[in-house]
């Protein structure tokens, strides 16, 4: 056999293998989502799959429910305005960065970064007691704080990267055409960036959506998100309805994802 032949065979496994662990790793993720959406759809009375039967008689029962009806309009509206503001103040910050270099910008960067390096318990802890000086403890807005802090580096890292992809010969050029650093913004940058700046707000939106520790400890009196109210509820029912709660949660982040793609594409959002 030749050397060439032999190079060939060793490529091919090699790929081979690397198709064999990426197919593994989908099946890996993929099968938790399966699972839980098929017992959500099952008629027994219990979590369980395969379903025993097909209904959706437990999403019926979810939206019967009231306290989990809102936690899931709380968590949706924090969800919204989470993603409204974390986008908007993430671009703002991703142009300050733009500015600067050296060791600045590295500092810069992982200070916008912080709340993913902490642990998420110590955090929500030292929002507790500062919102209570300021007088915000136990609030909705209070928990809106927190949940904005959690979801902003999100935004930052989608909106920066696609901020460095901008060529600066483009904002020179603007420029030397008479355009104002507002103009240049809105005509040349914003269109640009725009599907950073979607999936940026859209992962702020999922992560807010999820977050457990932060709204455990900053949740207002008498409302709860949605994965409070889901955890309340397995604390004393195992129903499918919990599973169907979770399912509408992947349907909300499946939807998300759709949105980025019929309004930017998902090709230019990565």
């Amino acid at each position: 056999m030749s050397m060439a032949a032999q190079t060939f065979g060793g490529q091919r496994s090699v790929n081979l293998g690397f198709a064999v662990l990426i197919i593994a790793l989908y099946i890996f993720l993929l099968v938790p989502v399966v699972t839980i959406v098929g017992a959500s759809l099952t008629d027994g009375l219990m979590i369980e799959f395969p379903p025993r039967g097909l209904s959706l008689r437990w999403y019926q029962e979810f939206f019967a429910r009231q306290d989990l009806v809102d936690g899931l309009l709380m968590s949706l509206r924090i969800g919204a305005i989470t993603a409204v503001v974390t986008s908007t103040v993430a671009m703002m910050a991703a142009l300050a960065g733009q500015g600067l270099s050296g060791r600045l910008s590295g500092l810069f960067q992982l200070g916008m970064t912080l709340p993913l390096l902490v642990p998420e318990l110590l955090t929500a802890v030292g929002l507790l007691f500062f919102l209570y000086k300021i007088e915000l403890g136990k609030t909705v807005t209070g928990l809106q704080f927190g949940h904005i802090l959690m979801s902003f580096p999100y935004a930052y890292v989608s909106i920066s990267a696609a901020l460095r992809q901008v060529p600066p010969s483009l904002e020179e050029a603007s420029a030397s055409l008479g355009a104002t650093g507002w103009q240049t913004f809105r005509l040349v940058i914003l269109p640009l960036v725009m599907p950073g700046l979607a999936m940026g707000a859209i992962f702020a939106f999922i992560n807010s959506f999820d977050l457990y520790t932060i709204s455990l400890l900053l949740k207002p009196l008498g409302g709860n998100t949605l994965p409070l109210a889901l955890f309340d509820f397995l604390t004393y029912e195992f129903k499918p309805t919990a599973a169907a709660a979770a399912t509408i949660s992947i349907l909300l982040s499946i939807g998300g994802v759709a949105l980025v793609q019929k309004l930017v594409g998902l090709q230019r959002a990565f």
